[in-house]
């Protein structure tokens, strides 16, 4: 995005606008509603976490609007990318999961503004326009929620260990995608099982996706 984005929306032209969202029809509906507006033009719409970036880049997208959970690649992820890749990009994530995890989680890879799919689209539709004049936009419960639950207590390694035993994977398969010790990988485990109080490794996963931890 060239640095003269903002101001050419202040005469009149309108926002450039990326919608990723794997679900066709919540996409095509998002992006209907949100033409309705007339200072938004939704650009590009992907459906795919690790397609937001091209197409960020060749649309000159000044706001994208995230989901979480895509094929490819998460909207958090997405937006670390875009910070990289784009600086000038403002991201929104929309999520369907309200969960304070996925809040901080956010916040961190350089979100501007989190929301949850059942606001009106016409606070998206705000959240956008607050969010490229330089704003940060949170849903007020889920902030309240995230103070109140505090921090990830999980480190950024044991998320990994912990999301590659998600799909039931032994220790020494998780070692050699991790490129870890099986020591190392029992190690992390056993401390993302006592850190979310669960009784083994798959309470474990299942209390860190409720939480947005994982």
């Amino acid at each position: 995005m060239n640095d003269t984005a903002v101001n050419d929306t202040d005469n009149g032209a309108s926002i450039r606008v990326l919608l990723a969202e794997d679900q066709g029809m919540v996409r095509e509906a998002l992006a209907a509603l949100l033409g309705l507006e007339g200072d938004i033009d939704v650009v590009a719409q992907v459906g795919r976490g690790d397609e937001v970036v091209a197409a960020a880049l060749a649309n000159d997208v000044q706001v994208a609007v995230l989901d979480i959970e895509m094929p490819g690649m998460t909207g958090i992820e997405a937006a670390a990318e875009l910070r990289r890749s784009a600086p000038g990009t403002r991201v929104v994530i929309a999520t369907t999961f309200g969960r304070p995890g996925y809040l901080r989680r956010a916040m961190e890879s350089g979100a501007d503004a989190f929301l949850v799919k059942d606001a009106p689209a016409s606070e998206l539709a705000e959240a956008i326009r607050r969010v490229l004049r330089g704003e940060r936009v949170i849903d007020p419960a889920l902030a309240a929620a995230a103070l109140a639950e505090g921090a990830n207590p999980l480190t950024a390694r044991e998320r990994d260990v912990l999301g590659a035993a998600a799909d039931g994977s032994v220790n020494a398969d998780i070692a050699r995608r991790l490129h870890l010790s099986e020591g190392t990988v029992r190690n992390y485990l056993s401390m993302a099982i006592q850190k979310t109080e669960a009784r083994n490794r798959a309470e474990a996963v299942r209390i860190a996706r409720e939480k947005g931890w994982l």
